[in-house]
């Protein structure tokens, strides 16, 4: 494990976003990792609420430029980074002006879940994959958190499956317990459509939920983690029924030895 590379893919990571159960995991588990020597690269939304001042953000020139169609609309592609302090760890931000740069993260001022959630989930999953690509950087592991991030597995294992670079990529869900209420966009099936994503692979996103989200993520990964102490009873039937390799809830002190243990066990058996 001490010379693999491991892509941490997280909607929500410390000390750029305020410290919850996700952001502190996401960050716990690369922290981890880059102890032991691990190779790491770590990417998350630019999302309005990130300090760009305070956490000396700065854009990367020769990976921005580029401009990702979604549903047939050109949208800029900025890549940002910046190091958490201490750590030696490098964070790239996925940004665009029309989709991250708002006060509220996932929903309004009323709580209401934002329309264009669909068209950010599809951004952030296609802008990881076309940098990660620039950095020439083939991962071993691709360990994704959060809802956000959820159509990444499916996208690597369809839009993106002649892309040599991740042909023996293993792709890890971690489930948190963080339903939302409400439905993404139901024109997110018809955006995945346009980018000729098979029918087979979108069908259960008519009317995306966190449910479908979450079992879509799984169904296009190689493991799943269970990342909360406690989940709902349809997060665990789902789990239960993909019949994928599953790694049980770990606190922060054992996080680094169950994580390491279960990626030799189940991924990287044949190294």
């Amino acid at each position: 494990m001490d010379t693999k590379k491991i892509l941490f893919v997280s909607s929500e990571v410390m000390p750029y976003m305020p410290e919850n159960e996700l952001s502190k995991t996401a960050f716990d588990l690369a922290k981890a990792i880059n102890q032991i020597s691990g190779q790491i690269r770590i990417f998350m939304p630019r999302f309005g609420v990130v300090n760009e001042r305070r956490h000396q953000l700065h854009e990367v020139i020769r990976l921005s430029g580029m401009n990702l169609v979604i549903n047939d609309n050109d949208m800029p592609l900025i890549i940002k980074v910046a190091s958490i302090p201490k750590e030696r760890m490098q964070v790239y931000f996925i940004d665009n002006e029309e989709l991250f740069k708002r006060k509220f993260v996932y929903t309004d001022s009323d709580d209401k879940l934002f329309e264009d959630n669909d068209d950010r989930m599809i951004f952030f999953a296609r802008g990881v994959v076309e940098t990660v690509k620039k950095l020439n950087w083939v991962p071993d592991i691709i360990q994704v958190h959060g809802w956000m991030a959820a159509l990444l597995p499916m996208y690597i294992k369809t839009f993106f499956k002649e892309e040599p670079l991740f042909a023996s990529s293993k792709i890890v869900y971690s489930v948190y317990n963080t339903p939302f209420e409400g439905q993404i966009s139901n024109k997110l099936i018809d955006k995945l459509k346009f980018d000729k994503i098979p029918d087979e692979a979108i069908a259960g996103l008519e009317n995306a939920d966190y449910y479908s989200l979450i079992e879509k993520a799984i169904s296009f990964s190689d493991a799943v983690v269970v990342a909360s102490e406690t989940l709902d009873d349809k997060s665990q039937e789902i789990i239960k029924a993909a019949n994928k390799p599953v790694m049980d809830y770990a606190d922060s002190e054992s996080l680094k030895t169950k994580y390491k243990a279960f990626c030799e066990e189940h991924l990287l058996e044949e190294e």
